[in-house]
């Protein structure tokens, strides 16, 4: 089915498969992070940011519903920054939250993770607010502006935990692109290591060979000096 699956999309421009070997589960695959790579870091950073950025809005949300001594189950109207909500809810976002700084601090295949998976839950979180909006099953209060802000996050979260990890053209330095294709990655290693190590021979060359052309050049301008010291010292006889 994976195989089938992947022969249907394809492959892109430079000839690899549009996705991973094992279909689309194989995007859920983890990669080692390297720190003395500057692409594992750039991504990094981008996970922890992102996770961080949304977990902070909530907890900001959160703390402003709970201070406010909303009741646990309200369904009255209270809003807190345009949207409608609770004590249920605000304790909820804060939880959620502080979720996200832990895995802002964790970083790596767990942030990204973390928020591919809270992101469906929000986009499916506003299906079923939306199904239950004027019910008695609205417990945590929602309006359509919460369902609206339920699919807005969710979707940023979604990109947030798919940057850098769902894509067919990743390029060879991306850590997800070394978890699934370890032995090109293993070449391409080499053929790094290779070039890394040619240069630095054909730097040490160089350097060598500049060393060489100083050492003749200050040799001839020596060998100048005396020759015009000496021609003066023959005119002066």
């Amino acid at each position: 089915m994976a195989s089938s699956v992947s022969s249907l999309i394809g492959t892109d421009p430079r000839g690899e498969p549009r996705l991973p070997n094992g279909g689309p589960l194989g995007l859920l695959s983890t990669a080692r992070w390297d720190k003395r790579r500057s692409a594992d870091r750039r991504l990094n950073r981008f996970y922890r940011i992102g996770a961080g950025l949304m977990g902070l809005f909530l907890v900001v949300f959160g703390v402003l519903g709970i201070t406010r001594n909303i009741g646990m189950f309200s369904t009255g109207d209270n809003e807190v920054l345009g949207l409608n909500t609770n004590g249920a809810l605000s304790w909820l976002s804060v939880l959620v939250g502080l979720a996200l700084g832990v895995s802002m601090l964790v970083g790596g295949n767990f942030a990204s993770t973390f928020c591919l998976a809270l992101g469906v839950v929000f986009v499916l979180s506003g299906f079923v607010h939306l199904a239950v909006l004027n019910t008695d099953a609205n417990v945590l209060n929602f309006r359509m502006s919460d369902v609206l802000f339920s699919y807005g996050l969710g979707l940023v979260l979604l990109t947030i935990g798919m940057y850098g990890r769902v894509s067919g053209r990743l390029p060879h330095d991306n850590p997800y692109w070394r978890a699934r294709n370890p032995a090109m990655a293993r070449n391409q290693e080499r053929r790094d290591a290779m070039v890394a190590r040619r240069r630095g021979e054909l730097s040490s060359v160089w350097r060598e060979n500049d060393r060489k052309r100083l050492r003749r050049r200050e040799a001839d301008e020596h060998a100048r000096r005396q020759g015009v010291t000496a021609g003066r010292r023959g005119s002066g006889e």
